[in-house]
This record gives structure tokens, sequence and C-alpha cells, in this order.
């Protein structure tokens, strides 16, 4: 079972798209199409961040910086694409093989032994 879980993460490729001009967030305005940029997002992070060194107190410059930093976080995860290597129909076999009868074997061992 390990090793096919092994196997079958050995297989996957992460790719992500972000970058700063990159758009985060997308929306459809009056029929036409309005997108959000990292860079965008990092505006009203930097006055936040300002606002606060200026005034620690301030809720609004918390709000900023928080909002932002959260808005960034969510924006490069959502931005992350999860692709397989190219590999033969025997070896999907193998692995899905592995993984599935090893589950299978795993969870038999853990079955009560007097219910037969």
């Amino acid at each position: 079972m390990c090793t096919g879980f092994y196997l079958l993460l050995q297989s996957i490729v992460v790719t992500h798209a972000f970058g700063v001009g990159m758009g985060l967030f997308h929306f459809a305005v009056f029929g036409g199409g309005f997108s959000i940029t990292s860079g965008m997002i990092l505006i009203p992070m930097l006055f936040g961040v300002g606002i606060v060194f200026f005034n620690a107190r301030n809720l609004i410059g918390w709000a900023l910086a928080v909002g932002s930093l959260a808005a960034l976080i969510f924006g490069v995860i959502s931005s992350i694409h999860f692709m397989m290597r190219p590999m033969s129909l025997f070896d999907l076999l193998v692995i899905l093989i592995l993984c599935v009868g090893g589950t299978g074997l795993f969870l038999r061992s853990l079955r009560d032994q007097n219910r037969a």
C-alpha cells in the first residue's frame, strides 16, 4: 500500500501560474470581464501595513493588511495545477493495484478476528 501511494504521488506534477500581473480573481461586470491581479492586492496591503506602523490600534489598517494577505494566500493556492506524468497503462495499473490491494489488506487486518 505504501509503495503504491508513494509511486502515485511521485507521478503527479504540481505547477502554478502565479505572478504579479497574473489575474487571481475574475468577475463578470455588465457583460464584460474584470480581473483583479496580485499586484492590485498588494496596493491595499501596503496601505494597511503603513497604517499599522503609524497607529497599531487602527482596525482599518489591520483589516486591510490581514485581508490582503488572506487574498494573496488564497490566490496562490487556487492557482496550483496538478497533472499526471506520462506513463504507460501497465505502470498506472501496477500503481493502482498496489494502492487498492494494499488498502484492502490493511483494512482486513483491522477487522475483528472473532467475527469470521
